[in-house]
């Protein structure tokens, strides 16, 4: 087991830096500090159904939670990423993931990050960030995850900065394709809205937040899997 997770992390570190490389034109539209963080567990196993987080560092804070309550059941991986919808690097690193895995179920979500585009291109380039996830994994089950709120939206917010009315707005467009085409919706948002004592800061969640995060998650899955 210590041998394969290794073999993964070390693998996931070459992907990375090609990810990281690649994608240049899109540079103009990308946030001062990009990052990518890949773990599959039970690399080497395939007794049980396998399942892909797909999001930011909010999938990336729930999914220790998802995995262990989903133990015996199904084995869970995670890629968490800052790439925007458009940006190449994004398709890239679903395409890494997906080429590698054979993912039974894929809980994504994309939302946090890239607020200097407009709503209208985010909605906009979400049917090609849905289509590379069906192109890599068509005989997966999807879930999709709306967009979390912020504790507390800036009271004055420039053009490139994040709201929680940009944030409905992102998932009320997102929710009418999903819905259109059959995908089940996790509604992260709800969860938190009106809750700020479920936030570590502005954007993250503390324990409890996390653990209500990963109940509803871990919950999705499995009526997933049993489908």
């Amino acid at each position: 087991m210590i041998k394969a997770l290794l073999t993964v992390a070390a693998w996931a570190a070459l992907g990375l830096g090609t990810c990281l490389a690649a994608g240049g034109p899109a540079a103009a539209g990308r946030e001062s500090i990009e990052w990518c963080d890949i773990w599959i567990s039970h690399a080497n196993e395939t007794n049980l159904p396998r399942v892909l987080l797909i999001g930011d560092s909010i999938a990336r804070g729930y999914y220790p939670e998802v995995e262990k309550r989903l133990a015996g059941r199904a084995f869970v991986a995670r890629l968490s990423s800052s790439a925007f919808l458009t940006d190449p690097m994004l398709r890239q690193q679903i395409g890494m993931m997906l080429g590698a895995m054979k993912f039974d179920v894929i809980h994504f979500n994309n939302g946090m990050h890239g607020w200097q585009h407009s709503e209208a291109e985010y909605a906009a380039a979400f049917p090609g960030f849905l289509k590379t996830i069906r192109q890599g994994a068509p005989g997966a089950r999807l879930i999709w995850a709306n967009t979390t709120p912020l504790k507390e939206s800036p009271a004055h917010p420039g053009p490139d900065m994040a709201t929680d009315a940009r944030i409905q707005a992102r998932n009320a467009a997102v929710l009418k394709l999903v819905q259109a085409q059959g995908i089940p919706v996790d509604d992260l948002y709800a969860i938190a809205a009106g809750h700020p004592e479920f936030h570590s800061d502005n954007v993250h969640f503390n324990d409890q937040g996390i653990a209500l995060q990963a109940a509803q998650v871990a919950e999705e899955i499995s009526a997933a899997l049993k489908r």
